[in-house]
């Protein structure tokens, strides 16, 4: 009965400690379509006791699938790259990080490993040297367009916000905007983390989106829910409500 009491809270210990260190809910994976040929992805970590999402996507080409973040650090990158070969029998061939946090760049150095190429822009590529974090192999000089296979996605940056070197990339023909954290979830009560943010620019940067790409059909946000095509408009209300508390 002793031992097996000791048993039990050493496993009951090691459970805790896992769960205390924020690590990655290993090879969870959700894969959930959008529309034809666009896929959000989401991995999961957890932070204490709480499980964190965030939101990704993936485009399959007639030349090829593109990537648009990464998972948390620590997922098994392998097992998405397997995940979408076997659905779709097509390989990634280009991966685009849309800011320096982890959850977007921490796959960066695995898929250049694999022949993957790979893109952040200069000013994320700066912040990453400083962070000492995963680099992108090639670097996006200004707001460009891309063309792989049949598909045409156009980079944009708009200012700060979530962090000060956030992108948008825009699919027009398909009216799909990937918002990532620079836009908030439609469930997202507040603004979260907000320790690198700027907060003060983050509405203008909004309404530049806004203005840029009108009446999008589906808008992906970094993290919960992505479904709703208010997110910006919700995002607005958030800056709002908050400067509000502020004053």
């Amino acid at each position: 009965m002793i031992r097996k009491t000791f048993y039990t809270n050493y496993l009951l210990f090691l459970f805790l400690s896992i769960v205390a260190t924020g690590q990655t809910v290993k090879n969870e994976l959700k894969i959930t379509p959008i529309t034809t040929d666009f896929y959000v992805y989401s991995s999961y970590k957890m932070f204490g006791t709480k499980k964190q999402d965030a939101n990704a996507m993936y485009v399959v080409t007639t030349a090829g699938v593109v990537l648009i973040d990464s998972p948390w650090d620590d997922f098994p990158y392998q097992n998405l790259l397997d995940s979408i070969e076997s659905r779709h029998h097509k390989k990634v061939i280009m991966a685009i990080a849309t800011h320096s946090h982890e959850d977007r760049t921490s796959g960066l150095d695995f898929y250049t490993q694999h022949g993957i190429k790979t893109y952040t822009t200069n000013l994320t590529d700066k912040i990453s040297i400083k962070k000492n974090q995963p680099r992108a192999q090639y670097l996006i000089q200004k707001d460009t367009v891309f063309t792989v296979g049949d598909k045409t996605f156009e980079t944009y940056y708009a200012g700060p916000g979530h962090t000060k070197d956030n992108i948008v990339i825009w699919f027009n023909e398909q009216k799909v905007l990937y918002g990532g954290c620079l836009v908030k979830s439609i469930d997202a009560r507040d603004l979260e983390y907000v320790g690198e943010a700027n907060v003060p620019q983050w509405p203008k940067t909004i309404k530049k989106v806004q203005a840029k790409f009108q009446d999008p059909k589906y808008i992906i946000t970094g993290h919960h829910d992505w479904t709703s095509t208010k997110a910006l408009e919700h995002t607005l209300y958030l800056l709002e409500e908050n400067n509000k508390k502020r004053k």
